[in-house]
């Protein structure tokens, strides 16, 4: 049965309207928190902010400043531009065999003297079983299914590394920026119970040793990379600044708090308020954000001097959270070269990155794409004289009864 709209759109309406009012209640908080943060000295934002695991909350590790605001650096004369994006379909337990398809897509661009550019979309067919198994090495006889949570951990590892081999392509000598769209924070793996081998899978034998490469290369050319997050909804800088503020200690807040909300002043002034909502306030189109180290726990204790640090960018029309490696974040050049392609890719695409928009163009799987993989599997299934009887639950559904 449909969507019932006469009886949702009164509650949704009744619902708007104190959703309003609150909003309006933390945009006028912002005035009072921003005034207090930009009080704040470095050495007692760094001291504040440090990790503790008694806060109930995640809050962003202060490198350098609480707040603060950096112009756009110049962008080099000439320069390159790497993107990838990526799109999956899933294993489908109604189709007689069982596989999972990854598209990838690159787009690359040449800014300058000698202006060129390149898309490329890659599928990558899972099939087999050492394809669609992640395996102990340690146990043969134990393996994890790439599927659901999974399968979107490893379409990232894809992403990334296609990422790294476009450019090992690159021979121009141009300062390049390297841009993935998403995390580099494997936020799938936090808080679930996954066993070690597959840990290791993703994070030591793909991301780490993707970002240890491009880490190698940016010795000897200006590389430098990102991953940006459009619309971002962490509180890790709103929390920095809660911790700041907190005149009890961490143990106390532990035991009063909860991470999304405080009934005590001056932390409750915090309530309901986003990264974005301040940045948007306090920044100026063009310019960003202070650098801050994520306390996740994934690269917290995995990631090593790869760890993930991030800063945020008023890209003109949105408010977005650039994440980068600590080798970036602690080199002056590489971090002003992310800041400014970055930024010139934002204006240059209308608020949002042009060459993620061509790549996500490349990578982006429709509803007819989906079908028409379904139907060739299918259709190979049946030259091959195998089972393709859709189970009862699916045919159920594809055959309306009333």
């Amino acid at each position: 049965m449909s969507l019932d709209l006469p009886k949702i759109s009164g509650t949704l309406a009744r619902s708007m309207s104190s959703y309003t009012s609150n909003k309006k209640l933390q945009i006028d908080n912002l005035k009072s928190i921003i005034e207090f943060a930009n009080t704040v000295n470095s050495q007692t934002a760094i001291d504040s902010t440090k990790y503790s695991n008694t806060r109930p909350y995640l809050k962003a590790e202060v490198a350098d400043k609480l707040i603060g605001a950096y112009k756009t650096p110049p962008t080099p004369d000439s320069w390159n531009v790497i993107s990838t994006d990526g799109s999956h379909i899933d294993i489908d337990r109604h189709l007689p065999v069982p596989c999972s398809l990854i598209n990838t897509g690159t787009c690359y661009i040449s800014y300058g003297k000698k202006p060129e550019a390149n898309l490329i979309n890659e599928p990558s067919l899972k099939l087999h079983q050492e394809e669609m198994y992640i395996s102990n090495p340690n146990n043969p006889n134990e393996s994890e299914l790439l599927t659901g949570n999974l399968l979107s951990i490893e379409r990232a590892i894809v992403e990334i590394n296609t990422l790294l081999e476009q450019v090992k392509l690159v021979d121009n000598g141009l300062p390049t920026l390297a841009l993935v769209d998403g995390s580099l924070i494997l936020w799938g793996l936090s808080g679930q119970t996954y066993k070690s081998y597959v840990i290791e899978h993703f994070v030591k034998l793909g991301l780490i040793n993707t970002l240890e490469e491009l880490r190698q290369l940016s010795l000897t050319s200006k590389i430098t990379m990102a991953a940006y997050i459009s619309m971002p909804r962490s509180t890790e800088v709103i929390n920095a600044i809660r911790a700041t503020s907190c005149p009890q200690t961490s143990e106390f807040c532990g035991e009063r708090c909860n991470s999304h909300h405080s009934q005590s002043l001056p932390c409750s002034n915090t309530n309901g308020l986003l990264d974005k909502d301040l940045f948007d306030v306090f920044l100026k189109s063009g310019e960003r954000s202070p650098i801050y180290k994520s306390q996740s726990s994934i690269p917290m204790m995995h990631y090593g001097n790869h760890h993930t640090y991030f800063y945020y960018l008023h890209a003109g029309n949105e408010i977005a959270r650039i994440e980068i490696p600590e080798w970036i974040a602690t080199n002056p050049e590489l971090l002003n070269l992310n800041h400014s392609i970055i930024y010139d890719q934002c204006k240059r695409g209308q608020g949002y990155p042009v060459s993620i928009s061509e790549a996500h163009e490349q990578a982006v799987l429709s509803g007819r794409d989906r079908e028409i993989f379904k139907d060739l599997v299918i259709q190979l299934a049946l030259q091959n004289n195998l089972d393709t009887r859709s189970s009862q639950k699916d045919r159920s559904k594809q055959t309306p009864w009333l």
